[in-house]
């Protein structure tokens, strides 16, 4: 059965999601509206109708979903140009960090099916992170093909309490700048030690890249892991006990955390 799909921006995680769902449902049509050309062309090539306004597409289109893809702050401009779709005729999808469900149908006349989703940059590559929150007018049949879309980006988890979506985005929508940095201070570590800057980064790069491969695949703990590599009195030890003498590294990535939730708390409520 063919599914017929409305993406509104099509910038680098819009396009991510565009090929993902291009190249696993043959049977998709997704029209996209983008008002940059070089943006709108990339989606063309990739198989999508791409126009540059809302009023440039067909009177007749019944999309499915109308996924939203545009930076938070231009929602109240941007998302009223849709309300022919609203009032339950689509499921509206928002990949803004911020945007709540709220803000959303404030703009969207009648009782319109939402999902805000917090996604991650790893789903550029099909890694990323997508959690998702619905309003009570989103259909089981709605949840699955959004489910399904959103799964060649990487995994997918759904949460009941929208209030969460800033814990979401404190953990996995701003994580993968955390492990950014891990790998810059890895990296500078080792230069300080008297590694080549290009030995050091990439001993870097591979070492966190493989640890999480291990986690994800291993059958055993994060915490076993770690016990397993950590001979007694040995190297690994002596850096542990640095790095988790009085829960230092926890309670440091707890505030990190922290901050970042009360920070998306605050960017809603803006």
């Amino acid at each position: 059965m063919s599914s017929s799909i409305l993406l509104v921006g099509c910038g680098n995680m819009g396009f991510a999601m565009l090929k993902g769902w291009l190249g696993a449902m043959a049977d998709l049509t997704v029209h996209v509206v983008e008002p940059d050309k070089a943006l709108a062309d990339r989606a063309a090539a990739a198989g999508a109708i791409a126009v540059a306004d809302a009023g440039d597409l067909p009177g007749d289109l019944r999309p499915e979903l109308v996924f939203l893809a545009v930076k938070p702050q231009m929602m109240g401009k941007v998302v009223p140009g849709y309300a022919r779709f609203a009032g339950g005729a689509s499921t509206f999808v928002s990949v803004a960090a911020g945007t709540t469900i709220a803000t959303l149908a404030h703009h969207l006349p009648g009782p319109t099916p939402i999902i805000r989703c917090m996604p991650n940059t790893p789903a550029a590559i099909g890694a990323g992170m997508m959690v998702c929150c619905a309003n009570a007018h989103v259909t089981g049949e709605a949840r699955a093909l959004v489910e399904k879309l959103l799964s060649t980006s990487g995994l997918v988890d759904w949460i009941e309490d929208e209030a969460l979506m800033d814990a979401v985005t404190a953990i996995s929508g701003s994580g993968p700048a955390y492990v950014f940095h891990m790998i810059e201070c890895l990296s500078d570590a080792g230069m300080a030690l008297g590694l080549a800057q290009d030995l050091a980064a990439k001993m870097a790069m591979q070492t966190v890249m493989g640890a999480g491969r291990l986690a994800a695949e291993a059958e055993d703990s994060p915490a076993r892991l770690r016990e397993q590599v950590t001979s007694p009195g040995g190297t690994t030890a002596a850096a542990l006990s640095v790095l988790m003498r009085g829960d230092r590294l926890k309670k440091l990535i707890g505030e990190a955390a922290t901050a970042a939730r009360d920070r998306g708390a605050e960017l809603s409520r803006e």
